[in-house]
């Protein structure tokens, strides 16, 4: 059975981590009977009425449970992990919902719809309906995004992995195949439409970032040269956010 956790609000101005880092480390917490599938990130409205942290981000991680019955260890050690790593300041959330829930798809239309306008608390709990939903502290607006993240994951057509297999051990230059071979499809955004070839080269800059595009881990390239291509997108810097009272942030 496969499940959607998301995460948010977790740092504050000064912290040394995101979500995405206290999202990509609940790894550790899940059961023997668990497989971590990718952790996402997702970006939600950026708005001079919205106060975030850096970007306005949330984190989603997709897991799948050989044994339903611990799923609600799961739950119990998602608040455990996110209640030990969130920062003073800040307004946690915990969403957890799976595959087959009833209320999937009112998450997923509620996880667009906090990519359009500003949404309340009030939303995100009737869009969750019977699912797990949770704030852990401060105003708790933390559960908007945490919802968000697991609709437009689930979605299967938004966000950016952060965590695929071992993307971030391999090397910054790459065969095309040596990508497929982990579960990455390779897409050219050229305009003239040419297709990466098994032997092509992929440079990732050193930031191997797959989209999740049809429910599957995708790497957009762009040519740079006979049979080399290089990976689109790159790390940017953290900026601050308003500071007006929270609605969703990061």
């Amino acid at each position: 059975m496969r499940i959607y956790i998301g995460f948010d609000d977790t740092d504050n101005p000064d912290a040394d981590r995101g979500t995405g880092k206290v999202a990509r480390w609940f790894e550790d917490k899940l059961p023997g009977e668990c497989r971590l599938e990718g952790v996402l990130r997702q970006q939600l409205l950026v708005h001079e009425d919205i106060p975030y942290t850096s970007h306005n981000s949330a984190a989603c991680v997709i897991v799948d449970l050989a044994d339903p019955g611990v799923l609600s260890t799961v739950v119990a050690n998602a608040a455990a992990h996110l209640e030990a790593h969130s920062l003073e300041g800040s307004d946690p959330g915990l969403c957890v919902v799976s595959e087959g829930a009833p209320s999937l798809a009112e998450v997923i239309e509620f996880g667009h719809a906090c990519t359009r306008k500003i949404v309340t608390q009030k939303e995100a709990l009737r869009a969750a309906g019977g699912a797990h939903l949770s704030g852990h502290g401060g105003t708790n607006d933390g559960i908007i995004g945490a919802a968000a993240a697991v609709g437009l994951t689930a979605s299967g057509w938004s966000g950016r992995f952060i965590e695929y297999g071992r993307l971030r051990n391999l090397p910054d230059v790459l065969a095309v195949s040596d990508l497929e071979r982990s579960a990455m499809k390779v897409v050219s955004v050229d305009r003239d439409a040419r297709v990466p070839a098994p032997g092509d080269v992929v440079h990732t800059k050193g930031w191997l970032r797959p989209r999740l595009w049809g429910g599957r881990a995708v790497v957009l390239v762009s040519p740079l040269g006979e049979g080399v291509w290089e990976s689109v997108g790159e790390k940017r810097r953290k900026t601050s956010g308003s500071s007006c009272p929270k609605i969703h942030s990061n």
